[in-house]
Formats: structure tokens, sequence, C-alpha cells
């Protein structure tokens, strides 16, 4: 057993857990406050009531974002020592930063959130979901940081410290904001708040849509849905600029990494791109492709002539990513995402022509496309994380010659043995398992009983809906 390679898959795992819940908290708090918000502005009651249901469900994603995010503070102390140790200044001003900014702010806030409805004016509870939000949002531009950093590290000085006669390096901060603003931090904190918001309204799509099908609450899961196509289509629409811009990036910081996900083995003069294919590392081919030829060079270089440079003058200064997985994340991210903006789009002109809550066939996809939604936001996470190894903190190009740079290797800790991450692996495994089944009980619990608003009072003025799901 590899103990690098299990520690990997135990980090992934650990991750990919976690993951499923802080989009979704950061999605929901923007609804939230929409709700609130309206509440305040209209004083139509059905709004304070879908509110309050969706804080049940925002208060039991939240307290298993939180609990699921404490492993992996571990995972760098035991399986990640020398890493720990060479971006301890860097990932140790950043998450303090996100300590005092963001989770005392969110969790300050929190309780007023839950349990102070009957307690609170409207106003005051208003404000607590707005702080709610703003520190969920000010969490992630923290961590995005931290991650930034490892893509495109500047603002900082490897120093070198002997212990025990033995040579360590360090990375330590000597320009805090440049280090805030890397070259990555706009484009990838853009693309995750998107994504975010489109998980969060897609969220609230499902269940509206579950209700709408079933002829339960339809006012109230009308105006969730309406409300949740609006943020997902400009969310969608969004995204498809993000990620443009995002590529572009890629390609001057980290070409390695564009070069995997797109399976460009060798450099043409003129570089397609692909629809979809089957990378074969063998061949040095992408098997069944489909293309578009000199796309990529476009989006690129704004030419369909200037060529994209591929691993034949990359790997070896760069090194070669895992290409397969790379590329299979990322264009499954890019095609959910595509239709993502074909059904909002859809969606929003049958809005428009009054005929919406009528299709049923759409309304189904919608309670599944949640689904979707979360594939999108792992496979952005595995795309953005397997294209850049061999490198967990990525190198500098300067005069040719590659500076600092940690390799996913030298990060591991010296101490741990492969039958012990095993052992943990088996053990996550467990725990998770059960809090995911803990998680889809609690939260089915939730959507059965639903928002408590008067049903007869709500079908009578809704007649020709309820006939229709009838």
């Amino acid at each position: 057993m590899d103990v690098l390679l299990l520690s990997r898959l135990q980090f992934a795992f650990t991750i990919m857990f976690h993951y499923l819940f802080p989009p979704l908290t950061i999605g929901l708090g923007i609804v939230l406050v929409f709700l609130e918000g309206r509440y305040l502005w209209t004083k139509e009651i059905i709004y304070e009531q879908a509110a309050r249901f969706w804080t049940k469900i925002f208060g039991l994603n939240f307290a298993l974002g939180v609990a699921t995010g404490i492993v992996m503070e571990f995972e760098f102390g035991t399986n990640w020592a020398a890493y720990s140790r060479y971006v301890g200044d860097v990932f140790g001003s950043a998450l303090a930063a996100e300590g005092i900014f963001a989770f005392f702010l969110e969790s300050g806030f929190l309780g007023l959130l839950l349990f102070g409805w009957d307690r609170v004016g409207p106003k005051m509870h208003f404000f607590a979901t707005l702080m709610v939000a703003i520190g969920g949002i000010f969490s992630s531009v923290w961590i995005t940081i931290a991650n930034s950093w490892q893509q495109t590290p500047v603002g900082h000085e490897i120093r070198d410290y002997v212990v025990n006669g033995k040579v360590y390096q360090r990375a330590e901060i000597v320009d805090f904001w440049a280090m805030v603003f890397n070259p990555s931090t706009m484009d990838r904190l853009i693309h995750v708040w998107l994504g975010a918001f489109i998980l969060g309204a897609f969220f609230v799509m499902s269940i509206s849509a579950w209700y709408l099908l079933k002829g339960r609450h339809l006012e109230f899961a009308k105006r969730s849905f309406t409300g949740g196509l609006l943020l997902a289509t400009v969310s969608s629409l969004a995204q498809l600029l993000s990620g443009h811009s995002n590529a572009r990036m890629v390609s001057e910081y980290q070409p390695a990494k564009l070069a995997a996900m797109e399976g460009i083995y060798e450099t043409e003069n003129s570089t397609g791109l692909y629809i979809l294919g089957w990378p074969d590392d063998e061949s040095e081919t992408v098997k069944y492709g489909i293309e578009v030829p000199g796309m990529l060079s476009f989006l690129v270089h704004d030419d369909f002539k200037t060529p994209v440079p591929g691993f034949d003058q990359l790997e070896e200064t760069w090194g070669r990513p895992p290409v397969w997985i790379t590329f299979q994340a990322y264009h499954l991210m890019i095609g959910i995402g595509m239709t993502f903006i074909g059904s909002t789009l859809l969606a929003c002109w049958l809005w428009w022509r009054g005929t919406l809550f009528d299709q049923r066939w759409l309304l189904w996809y919608f309670v599944f496309a949640v689904i979707l939604a979360f594939v999108a936001n792992e496979a952005g996470w595995v795309a953005a994380e397997v294209g850049r190894q061999p490198w967990i903190v990525y190198p500098s190009l300067v005069n040719g010659e590659l500076t600092g740079g940690l390799r996913t290797s030298a990060g591991l800790s010296e101490a741990v043995r492969a039958e012990q991450v095993l052992g943990s692996i088996i053990f996550f495994g467990l725990i998770y398992f059960l809090l995911f089944v803990l998680w889809v009980t609690l939260l089915h619990q939730k959507i059965s009983h639903g928002p408590e608003i008067d049903e007869v009072d709500e079908n009578d003025e809704y007649p020709s809906m309820k006939k229709a799901f009838e």
C-alpha cells in the first residue's frame, strides 16, 4: 500500500464530503436574505413563512458543514506535517482572518437566526440573517485565498531552517496583500460564489418543484421556485463568463493544468476544443473525441491560429497531472453548466408565457437537477486540485527556471504509516455514511412536514393550479 496515494485518497474523500455543505449554506444564505428582505418590503406573510422553512434547512446543513470541516484540520497535522510546516505562515494568517472576520460573525448571529423568530423584531432578525450570510461569504473568501495562493503563490519568500541538523524550507509572507490578491484569487472566488449560488438555487427549486407536483404548499412553492429560477439563470450565465476568465488565467500560470483539462498531448498550429473524449496516455491521443477546430486557441488568445502548448513542450518543466481524471471532471462540470443555462432559460421563457407550472416533465427535471448541481461543484474541485499535480504548492517560472513550490510527495508526514491511513479511511467512511444517512433522514422529515402554511386558504386561492397537478 502506497502511503502517499492513501493519504491523497483520504483527503479527497473527506473534503469532497465536506464540500457538499458549505456551497449549499452560502447559496441558502442568499435565499434567506432575499425572503426576509421581501417580507420587510411587502409585509406579505408568505415570505416570512418561507424564510422560516428554509432557515430550518439552512441550520441542518450548517451544522454538518462545521462538523465535517474539523476533520481536515487534523489531517494537515497527521498526514501532511511537511506541507503544514511549509505553508504554515500563509495558512495561519488566512485561517486566523477567517476565524476573526467570518466564523465569529457567522456563529455569533446563528443562534438569533435559528431561535430568534418570536423573540426579536423582524428588522433585528433580518440583520442577524444578513450577518450570517455575509459571514458564510467571508469564510469562503479566506479559504479560497489560501487555496489560490497554493495555485499561484506570490507575496512570500522561501527561508531555510535547520532543525536537528536537517534543513527545512518554509514559505513566509513578505507582502500580505500580494498574497491575498494573488493572480488567481478573484477568478477563483467568483467561480466558487457562483457555484454556491447555483447549488442553493437548484436546491430550492428541487423542493419547490416537488411540492408543485404533489399539489402542496402551492403559493410557497411557486414563489420559492421563481426566486430560485431567477438566481439560477443569472448565476449560470455569469458562470460561463467566469469559466472563460478562469481558463485564461490557468493558461498563463498553470499551463500543464490546461493541457490536462483539454487533453493536449502535442502542440499544434491551431488548438481545438474538445466537447467530449477519452484521453489515452499510452497513445497520447484523445480517443472518440468530438472537437471544435481552433476554438481553444480563440478562447485563450482571441486568435484561431495561435497554438496552446501541449505536454510535448510543458511536461519537462511543469510535470504532467493525471490527464484522464482532470479532463473528464472538467468536461463534466462544463457539460452540466451548459445544461443549466439551457434549462433555466427554457423555464424562464415558459414562466414568461405563464405555462411553466403546467410542464410536469420540466418540474420532474428540476426535482433531480439538484444532484447535477452537487456533481458540478465536486467536479470543479477535482479538476482544479488534480490538475495542479504533481505540485501541492505550485512553483513560479522566473527567467526560465522554476522557483519555490512543493511537490505533493514532499508534503507528506515522515511518521505516518499506510496501515494507519487505511484504518482511518475505513473509520471516516463509516462515520460519514452515518452522517449522510442522518442528513437525508432529517432533510426528508423537514420536507415532508413542509412550511407552516394554511393549506385550505392556499388551495382556495389557486384552484386552477391544484387541478392542473391532479
